[in-house]
């Protein structure tokens, strides 16, 4: 058990409707924390390109070649004005909304007959850790139907294999003040230093939860 503990962050670039993503600045925040409890920790990080088939090319390549034992991955929320903390994923694709390359899926569905499947229950364990630093933040059964929720039901398939990350978690942020899409009338402004501080409070979490997992394991 003196193998470094391995967490990959990602997060998504710009898409049609979003030209500044914010979860570009805070993943890259979070990857390059300094804490005591981060020693024994190879924090890496990525951004995906906003389309399916960068997912499923790039998801399988990076877990391959960085051996993550835990994801947490985090997307944008563009009209929802605090953390959304997904516990499930979808089987839904969007067919009206265009990716990045301003293709549109044809079929509605990720796997024909399938049904929702869950993160898992430590989703309410680092639900508790963001609403700690005082953040707004709620637990969330729809993760809608574009790419973070492909991520997601893509993230939640590779934890079930035997040379897969352990835990997985995705992050819903509201948009941040330059990010060129606007919040409802009279919601509060959530600031990049409020995300970062949420962030760093699941990351330690979930580094506890993998570490817990990974100590069970035969």
């Amino acid at each position: 058990m003196s193998e470094r503990l391995r967490i990959l962050i990602t997060g998504f670039g710009p898409f049609p409707g979003a030209p500044f993503n914010p979860t570009m600045p805070l993943v890259k925040r979070l990857s390059e924390l300094r804490r005591p409890a981060l020693d024994d920790v190879e924090i890496s990080r990525h951004i995906f390109h906003v389309t399916t088939g960068t997912v499923d090319r790039e998801l399988p390549e990076l877990i391959a070649e960085r051996r993550p034992q835990a994801l947490l991955m985090f997307g944008l929320a563009g009209r929802t004005p605090y953390l959304r903390i997904e516990t499930r994923a979808r089987n839904a694709v969007t067919t009206t909304f265009p990716d990045a390359d301003r293709h549109v899926a044809r079929k509605g569905v990720i796997v024909p007959g399938a049904h929702p499947m869950s993160f898992g229950p430590h989703m309410a364990r680092l639900l508790r850790a963001a609403r700690a630093t005082g953040i707004d933040a709620r637990p969330s059964r729809d993760a809608g139907s574009y790419l973070c929720n492909y991520l997601s039901w893509r993230a939640i398939e590779a934890t079930k294999t035997a040379d897969g990350p352990r835990l997985a978690a995705f992050i819903h942020i509201p948009p941040l003040p330059r990010s060129g899409t606007t919040l409802p009338q009279g919601s509060p402004r959530i600031t990049l230093e409020a995300l970062v501080d949420a962030g760093e409070a699941m990351l330690m979490e979930l580094v506890k939860l993998t570490r817990r997992a990974r100590h069970r394991s035969p």
